[in-house]
């Protein structure tokens, strides 16, 4: 496993999940799962090359209502090939997807914590502190994203806990 990255150097992410297919009631029950299916280019690079142990990550619930940020993780693998991507029984085969030069990668995260309240889309569309966040950004759809330490610590206070 690699070697954590101290709080100066750490990033800061958003990865969403539809609640049907993985929840973070799922990721409390489990402590600890793979992030697969991300099946976007631009995704898979921050996957494979930027996002690392140590990094920390909200938890957002989308295609959901209300859509939300329901937690915090942090990433304790860095990215490796999806084997999800080669097994045709998986919801994310692809057929085109080789594992002697895999096209999609995926990360571990664990749970650090649950919000009590879910921090919702619209009280995030409220808070001035947020108004640039890629999230909140007409027509931005990716499932992995960047945040800044200032967002990361907007949502804390917006959840009511320490970040």
């Amino acid at each position: 496993m690699a070697k954590r990255k101290s709080a100066a150097t750490r990033k800061y992410w958003l990865f969403k999940s539809e609640p049907s297919c993985y929840s973070i009631d799922d990721l409390e029950r489990d402590g600890t799962t793979f992030w697969d299916g991300v099946r976007n280019y631009q995704a898979r690079n921050m996957l494979r090359d930027e996002i690392q142990p140590g990094d920390r990550v909200l938890f957002y619930h989308s295609n959901a209502d209300p859509m939300a940020i329901a937690g915090t993780c942090e990433v304790v693998k860095p990215g490796y090939p999806d084997h999800t991507a080669f097994d045709p029984a998986s919801d994310h085969y692809d057929a085109k997807s080789n594992p002697d030069k895999p096209t999609w990668f995926m990360v571990d995260v664990k749970l650090l914590k649950k919000f009590k309240q879910p921090v919702t889309r619209e009280v995030l569309k409220e808070c001035e502190a947020l108004q640039d966040m890629m999230l909140l950004r007409k027509g931005s759809r990716l499932s992995i994203q960047p945040v800044t330490v200032e967002e990361w610590q907007a949502v804390h206070k917006l959840a009511g806990v320490k970040a």
